[in-house]
């Protein structure tokens, strides 16, 4: 049985203006993620993404290394269970 999960990050560093929140879109969308992620008032990106573990083990990795101009100083993950509370993956503002 494949394990369902809830990630919920926050990235930092130069990540905002650098098209991060489409980069991780397009790479949750891809791996069949639903969630969101939207800038913060601080400068960080925060992701919320439910699905498959191996898929968001897989954004997780993309989170480290973000969008070419990005530059991803540090990524705070909290796991958890998924509650199939998003309907698609979207960017929020």
């Amino acid at each position: 049985m494949v394990q369902q999960a809830s990630l919920h990050a926050f990235v930092g560093g130069r990540v905002q203006g650098v098209l991060f929140r489409s980069f991780v879109e397009r790479h949750a969308r891809r791996l069949g993620l639903k969630g969101y992620a939207r800038n913060l008032f601080d400068g960080r990106v925060e992701v919320a993404a439910e699905g498959e573990k191996a898929a968001l083990e897989e954004l997780l990795r993309q989170l480290h290394h973000g969008p070419p101009g990005a530059r991803v100083e540090g990524v705070e993950v909290e796991w958890g269970m998924a509650e199939e509370r998003f309907k698609d993956f979207t960017i929020r503002y």
